[in-house]
């Protein structure tokens, strides 16, 4: 029986292995982390992270062929392949600081490999790994071999948060990048095995280990460049009273562009966006690209400024301050269907009002009050690294209560701010609510999803990004 265990049990690891436990039966996968609290909660009946479909395919496996353990060095011991799906957080000190991926956790995962290991075995990056990562791995185990092979594959994660387990079950394309060896090409057709138990051979893709690790970084950093092209699109609609809705459907319907992510937000988030940017600008810089890296950059800052430019807007809005203002903010996590918080716009928004003393009521139906109060507390990059690294028990932001529900949030706000498209905010009583605010009652939309003219007939003063301005707002223009 072929074995497989994957060190890292978090939105990588824990549902990529369950889909491969229920693809492949004769399989046995475990999957294991340091975090005895992680793993208590893959074992139990509440999974550490929610992602629609996700408890199904857990509790159809869990106990037959996919286990969740702390006991981390027996498991990579007995498997044939280990994949590691570790935190590669951006470096904080040191050289790179802000820009370069942290190896750190990366490095050690490769050594206890090493060290344990009685027998040849394929080792896989699963985690968005800096290209010439796999390199240093590799150097790092046949350094410390005593006489086992290790053959390095690359095979970055395409999923998106929310469609997650959809995406494992049909992907467009599985990559696995391996050397160009006799055993390297050995080892990519074991992984291709794996995954060839429920994915069309014409979709697994193989190359070189550096154009694996080099498309993780591309694809995000253009699904990226995207959003940051239309928010840019955005703020020139409000400027001239065209509707960024119409526009990016006109550009959408063109076949060489087509109409996946082009929706105008208040921005993008997710853990990894920002930070493979960031990353992909560290190594054009280090390989003498000084252009490129500025070219990237752009992308980031658009999306900076998308944050700046709301929190301008609801200020200026409101008489130029909300200083002990109630606002409502519906939604926290940086996408619906997912309790992910790592680097959601909410962060910043929620920052920015709070640094003109906003009283904020938060409300997202998947993100606890811990991990909110956690999010407006921690330093940037801090997020990803491991839980017992980080600030353990939150300073409280006094000006911050989360609520159970949106009727509740939006009770006597002067505004509402919109910041996770979640199918329920489309569909709440807005009357009901109008009636229990304070006047004039103001909505943010930052994610697109209200009817703008159905709430300025309720009353409500609307901006909703990129839309034309509701007459009260062009009296009373955003300053930056």
């Amino acid at each position: 029986m072929v074995k497989i265990c994957c060190i890292g049990a978090g939105y990588v690891g824990g549902p990529t292995m369950a889909v491969i436990a229920l693809k492949c039966p004769s399989i046995e996968v475990a999957v294991v982390d340091i975090s005895v609290s992680r793993i208590n909660a893959w074992n139990s009946e509440q999974l550490p992270i929610y992602e629609p479909g996700l408890d199904g395919v857990v509790k159809q496996c869990r106990g037959k062929n996919l286990f969740f353990s702390t006991d981390v060095e027996k498991h990579v011991r007995e498997a044939d392949i280990v994949f590691v799906s570790v935190n590669t957080p951006t470096k904080t000190r040191g050289l790179g600081a802000g820009k370069a991926a942290d190896l750190t956790y990366w490095e050690s995962a490769a050594r206890m490999i090493a060290d344990v290991s009685k027998s040849d075995k394929i080792v896989v990056e699963k985690s968005t790994v800096p290209v010439k990562t796999a390199e240093a791995i590799e150097k790092i185990l046949t350094h410390n071999s005593k006489g086992i092979k290790f053959q390095i594959l690359s095979n970055p994660e395409f999923l998106a948060e929310g469609t997650a387990i959809q995406d494992l079950f049909n992907p467009d394309r599985v990559l696995i990048g391996g050397r160009e060896t006799p055993e390297g090409n050995k080892a990519v057709q074991a992984l291709k095995d794996v995954y060839a138990h429920w994915v069309p051979e014409e979709r697994i893709l193989t190359t070189n280990l550096w154009s694996a690790e080099l498309s993780k970084l591309a694809a995000n950093a253009f699904l990226a460049q995207r959003i940051s092209s239309v928010n840019a699109m955005s703020a020139l609609c409000e400027a001239t009273g065209a509707d960024v809705t119409q526009v990016s459907y006109a550009v959408g319907k063109d076949t060489r562009i087509g109409p996946k992510f082009l929706n105008a937000s208040v921005g993008f988030g997710g853990s990894c966006f920002q930070k493979d940017i960031l990353n992909l600008i560290y190594i054009c810089e280090c390989n003498g690209l000084p252009e490129v890296a500025e070219y990237w950059k752009q992308v980031i800052k658009v999306n900076d400024y998308q944050k700046n430019r709301f929190v301008n807007r609801v200020v200026s809005s409101m008489f130029n301050t909300v200083s002990n203002k109630k606002i409502a903010v519906l939604g926290f996590a940086f996408k619906k269907d997912t309790g992910d918080t790592r680097e959601t716009p909410a962060i910043d928004v929620c920052k920015g009002l709070l640094g003109d003393k906003a009283r904020l009521n938060i409300y997202d139906p998947q993100v606890t009050e811990d991990q909110i109060q956690r999010d407006l507390t921690m330093n940037k990059f801090d997020w990803d690294h491991p839980l017992h690294l980080q600030p353990m028990s939150p300073t409280t932001v006094k000006q911050v209560s989360c609520v159970w529900d949106a009727y509740e949030a939006t009770k006597d706000a002067h505004g509402i701010c919109i910041l996770t498209e979640w199918d329920e905010f489309k569909n709440l009583d807005f009357k009901r609510i109008y009636n229990n605010m304070q006047k004039p009652a103001f909505v943010f939309d930052g994610r697109n999803i209200v009817n703008v003219d159905r709430l300025r007939e309720i009353g409500f003063i609307v901006y909703s990004i990129g839309k034309p301005l509701d007459p009260w707002l062009k009296d009373m223009p955003a300053v930056a």
